[in-house]
């Protein structure tokens, strides 16, 4: 400790190391106790201590106080905490040594410091208070007194740092060690602190509440003295802290130079007041307090309000301090008010002041007889309030109980008036606001980095936005706060799109001053006219125009490619209309500047595509063919908003500038990303309606009540008999679930086979099976049904259980336990137990929706009740196109042959007439033909079996009606055994024409309607009994669908984890209530909270606002009740030990440790797994071409080299993936796989190479991880990502990474502690070839060991070489063979039909140079099949199906010199970077290579990414690649970029890096947009330019 704490003088240069030594003797010490060979409070010694000859030293609070004065002292730099966070130093030295005794100014503090820290970066907060309980009472009592008073001992940065640490208590509710420690302080009792008269009033309107009041004054009577003082402390501590924000706020003058602690500390206490106010469990008191003390008001009249600049943010925290205030919520009930009750309530108020003015002021007597509409405008109330002193006021003030008595208190006349005024003046119904809000962003909140914060947010700051947490107070307030940050986040990306359009476009001043503009760019064009053309009278009772359009004129005089995509701008595309003024003469930009410095915006509106206009002046209709234009020129007509239009013509009229005649440019955006617009309406729609939620669900959604109020359990309604279908494979499988459990079954065990319902009774732990058979379905193959093939394990039945049930059922599915599988049994349960029921199906992605539709398509479900909405439809793997049309083009050929049928039926049963016309004469025919047919052979039967002879097995034959029909069917049908059987049969017969008739009498509609849009409506609405979309698309149609009268009873959420809140809500309301009920019987939640959340770009709304929280870990953090499965069947067992400890119970499927290809080993590795060391390349390890562009080339080169040592030995490369953390590693990767191994068809291209936040969801047999960060741990401290990132691989994982700095972080330690039970070089053994016999955790005699990645470069290269020469060894021989055989041949005179055998060995040299030509264009798998020479002496000639002989085939290089051709050694000299030259602002740094001395080797260099631009570096070319190596979901969800995670402040923690790098973060499809040619010119093409 002397060496570190010592060492700490020697400046900021060495911190780093000095922390990292620290943490070594942290972690040093924790590993020793958990041993138990150390006393608790004393380090044993470490490498530190034993390097410099040090004595152990005891705990010293000199340290603590060290650390904190000289390192942290009162400017808290963020990296140096980060570093001590890092180091465990609360958990490994502060915590364990916590004393009352001994608590400094410095002590607490630090702990204060460090929870803020974890806070920040999202990791894990409260674990080591919930392990030592006993000391958190005293440390948040200190905490307490610190703050709520002024205190010498603490610093005014201080206290904003003790208020951020309140901020957070006060958010983690949830937490029982946190809750029970400053609950007393929001509690009933801190209205003590009230005016007397205020509380009087109050509690005589409450009898209820008084009753209360009076029952904890005597509880408090009877605590012990010390007990007592506490709880006081708590009672005024609030109070207290108001008034010390209010002296804070006094001392802030009305000009000059002000501090930042004071105005930090003054944003922050609003930040508290607006979180305390925004959950009922602290609202409900508190607000009373706040509004007492007129908060509101004295911040309002502040000289920090008053300052433009300094007070900004902290006039836009006091607006959301003043709505929240007067929230439409009952305080001490929770129920919402209703708009009438709202206006009632201020009624009463008012009234209550004319009241007080009539009995007391005699000067107020117009006041207190004027009509109410009359007084409660600001205005008014002003103007009759003026009038009085300042002692009448006061004295009115007292009278309505908002100040004290006259004389105890004096305050200034505008105080007392804006006090009056602002409690009795009228306000703006909440709902007329939100729909007067314009829903395009302007360029004033587009770059307000208070509203929309950049990428460069750290976290450290206070922001104006609404924050999503365990609680919410209403519905309105649920929606209004998501309606708001989905908004404020579209315009995040929105300014990424103007500031890169803007800038290619490259505008620049010209000699008139005018703004021109020199570049070009794919997503803008230059306006060359505008003009409004129609504005609209306003609908009745509205202020604003009804419609304003607008026509905008451009030219399309540029590539073709682009101007088609201009000509393609469809009905309801969102544009946006910019005017740019230039502030430079000349066209030069850099995207590393800030934008605003460079160009200025200043108008920014938003519009809606209607159409191209033709040349006569009308709209070109959607779906018709456009006009053939005879210029470049084309006009649109655009929607504009006419609540931003009316706001702007008021401003035009007061004088300024005409906004709508300065356009000179007009934006669009990539379809994908551009349905904001109908999704903030849907929200708004929402805003509007009263929604309903179901009832059982409404409490648990808001956060309040009993967790477990919703599971099925405790519904009244629950299902007392299941019908488990096919879920059982047999009665032993039954058993296996239900065990432990008392089970009846009456019937005798043969009979006890499967399907079975089960009855569970609603008390006692024991329940009913009764076995049942299925109606005979048909006497057709293809009547039998389809059936579950999965067995599941009693967890998932538990989960199936659950689901079939009313309520609410939550499944949590750690990766590889068959979510999927429990889905869609779940879906085919209620199927078929409620077949009056509709389900809707909702996942996050295209891809997972496809995935659990095709599974539904392979159970007994009709297709025809099976409906797929939304785009990806087309992804689904099957030649059935289940969409809307689609369906209704099956259902309408099907009803042709369900008539052929008719017809057939017909001619069988002898009955003349045109009976198959129509489904109506169908219909009548079975009525009177068929039905009566079948009741006189059931009469027949009846009466032969009531006579003495009774029934045989031929009578069934010999009356059945319809044997010619079935003629056709598998015979005999009657075997003539049984009677019964027989009889059975026969039934099964009639059902299957039956069948055909019930499924015409449900076309019967379908030949009403005579539009395909009618018909897929009806389709939707009435037959489709499954319905699947994706969240985004529920969002985007949820009015149409409303309008249509669309009902469901069930939903199901995949992916609910990945859903955010927003669009999980919608879902449930795509219909409207029912007498004022929701009819929704069933929510079913199913995702996996410990994997990677949604994706939030901006990190501000992913961190502060809690934006990425999802519905169901919201449910989870309340305690819902969750049903976890607990068996995986995706990886080894030995793999799995990585990612099973987050899991309460995570075990293995019977198939993972008995399947053979678990139970082999990976051929040419000494291990399943294993991490190896990358040491930096030629002294560079990470590298940063571009901000938060993360790269390593050591790690690249080294990944690439193991893809290829794995294909030379024979494994399949669709069977292995490369993942990386960052989407810079990513685009290096594909650039060296496509160096090294593109061309070439022995290595060819790996299935995937992509991030690990897009590879959620996915898997393959082999994963190749680079971790990349080579100075920080980055976002993989996530341990959400590292569980993905560990669970994506089946048989082998290979993690490339830095050791020492991942294995020493805390978070990953568990999964890093099995990593590194095997070496850290890599172990292999290339004499083995693929597949191996070897068994799994069998080492063979010897490996060759890895050091390095030029040492695995070399090796590749040499074993390259040495494969090629075996082969064409082996080729050599083989045709040394084939010659022979063919000699031989000829020594004979062989039939002429052998000669015709023997022909195709003398291929045709074109068939012949097709067939190699074929073989090559597949992955190159020869080598999968050749193995040694040694190995094939065996291989004989074989027959083919048709008697000619075949020759095995191997297609190698036919020489060594084209082998050097199509191999791309690897480098084994070092990369050196080439300096950029100063005067040019390059996007990247480029990293050349000298060429090998020992042979002529290509030039590689860094990434091709890295050598362009970074939004133009998607450089693998599309054609090249295989269609599998992205992800095939095109989602038609709003764009999110899954691999911006989140990054901390300084290089240390910005670690989501891809952030700002958006269009890198797109996948191959939307490659088109960005390259270089196609997206306009570089900023390093203007910068020369």
């Amino acid at each position: 400790h002397k060496t570190i704490s010592g060492c700490w003088t020697l400046g900021c240069q060495r911190l780093d190391t000095r922390l990292c030594f620290m943490g070594c003797q942290l972690q040093s010490f924790h590993n020793n106790q958990r041993r138990g060979g150390s006393k608790p409070r004393r380090f044993q010694s470490s490498g530190i201590n034993a390097e410099y000859g040090l004595p152990k030293k005891p705990f010293s609070e000199k340290i603590i106080e060290r650390i904190y004065y000289k390192e942290i002292g009162h400017r808290f730099p963020i990296r140096r905490i980060m570093l001590l966070e890092f180091s465990q130093y609360l958990e490994l030295y502060l915590w364990p040594n916590f004393n009352p005794g001994r608590l400094s100014p410095a002590y607490i503090m630090s702990i204060v410091m460090i929870i803020n820290e974890k806070f920040r970066q999202k990791v894990p907060v409260w674990k080591v208070f919930r392990d030592h309980p006993s000391q958190v009472p005293l440390f948040f009592h200190a905490v307490k007194e610190a703050i709520k008073e002024f205190n010498d001992q603490f610093s005014l940065k201080e206290q904003t740092v003790l208020l951020i640490f309140l901020i957070h208590c006060y958010n983690s509710l949830e937490e029982d060690v946190v809750r029970v420690h400053i609950q007393h302080t929001v509690s009933l009792r801190i209205w003590r602190c009230l005016l007397p008269s205020k509380l009087s009033s109050l509690l005589e309107k409450n009898p209820r509440l008084n009753k209360r009041w009076n029952n904890l004054h005597k509880a408090e009577q009877k605590l012990g003295a010390r007990e007592r003082g506490l709880r006081e402390n708590d009672y005024v501590f609030l109070h207290k802290l108001i008034h010390k924000y209010f002296a804070v706020l006094e001392e802030i003058p009305a000009d000059g130079f002000v501090t930042m602690e004071e105005v930090n500390f003054a944003e922050r206490f609003l930040e508290l007041c607006i979180d305390l106010q925004a959950q009922l469990p602290t609202r409900r008191f508190f607000n009373t307090l706040l509004l007492d003390m007129h908060v509101i008001v004295r911040s309002a009249q502040s000289n920090l309000a008053q300052r433009e600049q300094e007070g900004h943010l902290f006039c836009q925290l006091l607006k959301m301090v003043k709505f929240y205030s007067k929230f439409e919520i009952d305080d001490l009930e929770g129920n919402p008010l209703t708009e009438t009750q709202m206006l009632s309530h201020h009624y009463d108020n008012v009234l209550s002041l004319q009241k007080q003015c009539f009995a007391h002021f005699k000067e107020l007597e117009e006041l207190a007889l004027a009509n109410i509409s009359q007084v409660d405008s600001r205005e008014s109330l002003t103007t009759y309030l003026r009038s009085l002193n300042n002692r009448r006021l006061h004295e009115l003030a007292h009278h309505l109980n908002l100040l004290e008595p006259y004389g105890e208190a004096k305050y200034k006349s505008s105080f007392i008036l804006e006090v009056i005024v602002s409690y009795h003046e009228t306000r703006m119904s909440q709902m007329d606001e939100i729909n007067a809000m314009p829903l395009y962003p302007t360029e004033e909140i587009l770059w307000d980095e208070n509203v929309v914060p950049n990428e460069f947010f750290s976290g450290e700051g206070c922001l104006a936005l609404p924050k999503l947490n365990l609680q919410f107070l209403t519905l309105h307030d649920y929606l209004l706060r998501n309606f708001n940050l989905f908004r404020l986040e579209t315009m995040y990306e929105i300014r990424q799109d103007v500031e890169d359009a803007v800038l290619r476009l490259c505008p620049f001043l010209a000699s008139d001053q005018s703004t021109q503009f020199s570049g070009w760019a794919r997503m803008a064009l230059p306006v060359s006219k505008f003009a409004i053309v129609e504005v609209a009278k306003p609908h009745v009772g509205k202020n604003h125009p009804s419609r304003v359009r607008a026509d905008v004129t451009i030219n399309l005089d540029i590539r073709r490619n682009i101007a088609t995509e201009w000509d393609s701008l469809r009905k309801h595309d969102v544009c946006f209309l910019l005017t740019i003024d230039a502030l430079s003469t000349s066209p030069t930009y850099s995207a590393r500047k800030p934008f605003l410095d460079q160009v200025r915006v200043r108008y920014l509106r938003g519009c809606e595509v209607e159409g191209y206009l033709d040349e006569e002046g009308r709209v070109v209709a959607e779906g018709f063919e456009k006009p053939d234009y005879k210029t470049r020129m084309r006009t649109v007509r655009l929607h504009l908003d006419v609540n931003q239009y009316q706001m702007d013509m008021e401003k035009t009229i007061k004088g300024s500038e005409d906004i709508y005649e300065t356009f000179n440019i007009i934006m669009r955006r990539k379809p994908k990303e551009n349905n904001f617009k109908a999704v903030l309406e849907t929200i708004r729609d929402m805003i509007n309606t009263e929604c309903v939620v179901p009832e059982w669900l409404h409490d648990i959604f808001l956060g309040y009540g009993d967790p477990g109020e919703a599971h099925y359990s405790k519904m009244p309604n629950r299902t007392e008999v299941i019908d488990f279908n096919d879920t059982f494979l047999d009665a032993e499988h039954l058993l296996e679930n239900f065990l432990g459990m008392e089970i009846k079954c009456e019937a005798p065990p043969e009979k006890q086979v499967k399907p079975f319902k089960v009855h569970f009774p609603e008390k006692g732990a024991g329940l009913e099976v009764i076995p049942y058979t299925l109606p005979n379905p048909g006497p057709y193959p293809y009547n039998k049904p389809k059936a579950n093939s999965v067995r599941f394990t009693p967890t998932q039945i538990e989960a199936i259980k659950a689901g079939c049930n009313p309520g609410l059922t939550m499944v949590v599915g750690p990766p590889g336990t068959g979510k999927t599988d429990v889905a869609v049994q779940i879906i085919n349960n209620i199927y078929h137990n409620f077949p009056n029921q509709r389900t809707l199906i909702v996942t996050h992605s295209n891809q997972a929706l496809n995935q659990l539709f095709q599974k539904i398509i392979n159970l007994d479900i009709d297709e025809r009740h099976l409906l797929r909405l939304g785009h990806g439809e087309e992804g689904l793997g099957t030649d059935k196109d289940f969409s809307k049309y689609g369906r209704v083009n099956y259902i309408l050929a099907h009803r042709l042959e369900l008539l052929n049928e008719v017809g057939r039926l017909q001619k069988s049963l002898g009955v003349t007439g045109d009976v198959n016309y129509t489904c109506e004469t169908a219909g009548y025919f079975n009525l009177y033909q068929v039905k009566s047919r079948w009741e006189e052979f059931m009469t027949r039967l009846k009466k032969k079996g009531a006579s003495e002879e009774g029934n045989d097995a031929s009578d069934v034959k010999e009356y059945f009606p319809f044997h010619v029909y079935f003629s056709n069917a598998p015979q005999p049908i009657f075997k003539g055994d049984s009677y019964l059987e027989d009889l059975d049969q026969a039934e099964g017969c009639y059902r299957h024409i039956q069948k055909v008739f019930d499924q015409l009498e449900e076309f019967r509609a379908f030949e009403l309607m005579r539009s395909g849009l009618d018909r897929a409506n009806y389709l939707l609405v009435k037959e489709a009994k499954i319905i699947a979309m994706t969240c985004t698309h529920a969002a985007l149609t949820r009015r149409n669908l409303v309008k249509l009268g669309f009902r469901y009873d069930n939903i199901l959420m995949e992916e609910a984890a990945q859903i955010l809140e927003i669009e999980t809500f919608i879902p449930l309301l795509l219909q409207e209530p029912e007498d004022g009920h929701n009819r929704l019987k069933r929510v079913i939640l199913i995702g996996d909270h410990h994997q990677l959340p949604p994706v939030i770009k901006n990190m501000a709304f992913q961190k502060y606002s809690n934006m990425e929280q999802s519905l169901f870990t919201r449910f989870i953090r309340l305690g819902v009740p969750a049903i976890e499965l607990d068996k995986q069947g995706r990886s080894r067992a030995s793999l799995a030990n990585l990612y099973n400890w987050r899991y309460k119970k995570l075990g293995n499927l019977p198939h993972v440790q008995v399947s053979p290809e678990y139970l082999t080993s990976n051929p040419g590795f000494s291990f399943d797994f294993q991490l190896i060391n990358v040491e930096d390349f030629n002294g560079v390890g990470e590298s940063e071409p571009n901000p938060y562009f993360y790269q390593n080339l050591g790690e690249a080169e080294y990944v690439v080299a193991v893809y290829m040592y794995m294909r030379l030995l024979g494994y399949k490369s669709e069977e292995i993936t490369i993942l990386t953390t960052y989407n810079g590693q990513k685009h290096l990767i594909r650039d060296v796989v496509k160096q090294r191994c593109g061309d070439n068809p022995v290595f060819g291209f790996p299935k995937t190479i992509t991030t690990v936040d897009r590879y959620q969801g996915s898997q393959n047999n082999y994963i190749l991880l680079s971790l990349v960060r080579t100075k920080t741990v980055g976002h993989l401290r996530d341990v959400r990502r590292l569980i993905v990132a560990m669970s994506r691989a089946r048989l082998g994982l290979y993690v490339f990474a830095r050791v020492g700095i991942f294995a020493n972080c805390y978070e990953l330690t568990p999964a890093f502690k099995q990593l590194l039970k095997h070496p850290t070089e890599l172990h292999i053994h290339p004499d083995e070839r693929y597949p191996t016999n070897r068994k799994a955790g069998e080492l063979p005699p010897s490996a060759k060991i890895i050091k390095d990645m030029p040492e695995m470069s070399k090796f590749v290269y040499d074993f390259y070489y040495k494969v090629i020469e075996r082969l064409m060894k082996e080729q050599s021989e083989d045709d040394k063979r084939r010659e022979a055989a063919e000699s031989a041949a000829h020594r004979f005179k062989m039939p002429e039909k052998a000669k015709t055998i023997d022909a195709p060995i003398e291929e045709d040299p074109e068939k012949k140079k097709k067939n190699l030509e074929e073989t090559l264009s597949q992955p190159f798998l020869a080598i999968d099949d050749i193995g040694t020479a040694d190995d094939r002496e065996d291989l004989e000639e074989s027959d083919d199906e048709d008697g000619t002989r075949v020759h095995p085939i191997r297609i190698i290089p036919s020489t060594l010199d084209n082998v050097r051709d199509e191999f791309q050694p690897f480098p084994h000299v070092k990369y050196e970077e080439i300096e950029e030259a100063e005067e040019e602002e390059a996007e990247v740094t480029v990293l050349e290579r000298p060429d090998v001395a020992d042979q002529p080797v290509k030039e590689s260099g860094m990434s091709e990414a890295a050598e362009k631009p970074a939004e133009e570096s998607d450089v693998l070319d599309s054609n090249k690649m295989t269609e599998e190596q992205e992800e095939s979901s095109v989602q038609d969800n709003v764009s999110r970029d899954p691999d911006n995670a989140s990054h901390n402040p300084d290089n240390a923690s910005r670690d989501h890096g891809d952030v700002e790098m958006k269009e890198l973060a797109e996948e191959e499809e939307e490659e088109e947009y960005e390259s270089d040619d196609d997206c306009g010119p570089s900023l390093d093409m203007m910068q020369s330019s």
